[in-house]
């Protein structure tokens, strides 16, 4: 991948965690929503090297079915060095993106809550150009906070919505999001 055509650059994922890491420290929990600022203003960069990235294999995503789509976004993710992914859909209206080896996880740093602020903004702007519809994308599971990999929820905006608030009720995600089929 051409980063720079791609208007992107190599970030060390030491510095995106030690980012997060002083977020914390001096913002508490505010912190959260520079992160997924910053990643959505970037998902336009990333799906451009995407785009990029397919063409010199002489694809385009316009092309794609959804089984080929996940197949090739996965593949983009891990050779960009973000980690592996997975998708599958839950129903109709809500998609999961299973990693278990996320770059923005530090499962070292034992964080409260789901913490890969940065990639929902990011997942969001990105899965909201595959869609052209405007996307939102709910953390569930973390390395971060424990769990074995990250688990990302993406849907239309007013869905996920409404899944966080039966989930801020006390239900489980699995059961708010089959609750939306």
């Amino acid at each position: 991948m051409d980063l720079a055509a791609s208007n992107c650059l190599a970030f060390p994922r030491a510095s995106l965690l030690a980012l997060r890491a002083a977020l914390i420290r001096d913002m508490g929990g505010s912190y959260a929503t520079y992160l997924q600022e910053a990643g959505y203003a970037g998902g336009d960069a990333v799906f451009a090297a995407f785009r990029s990235w397919l063409s010199g294999q002489g694809e385009d995503v316009e092309t794609f079915d959804l089984a080929e789509f996940q197949s090739r976004a996965s593949e983009f993710f891990r050779t960009s060095g973000w980690g592996s992914i997975t998708i599958a859909p839950v129903g109709d209206v809500v998609a999961m993106v299973d990693s278990a080896d996320w770059a923005e996880a530090d499962p070292v740093s034992a964080l409260p809550y789901p913490s890969c602020h940065y990639t929902t903004g990011m997942l969001a702007d990105f899965f909201g150009r595959t869609a052209a519809a405007p996307l939102a994308v709910l953390e569930v599971e973390c390395r971060s906070s424990g769990s074995a990999h990250c688990r990302f929820l993406v849907g239309a905006t007013e869905v996920m919505s409404h899944l966080y608030e039966r989930m801020a009720a006390g239900e489980h995600y699995d059961a708010a999001a089959k609750a939306l089929i």
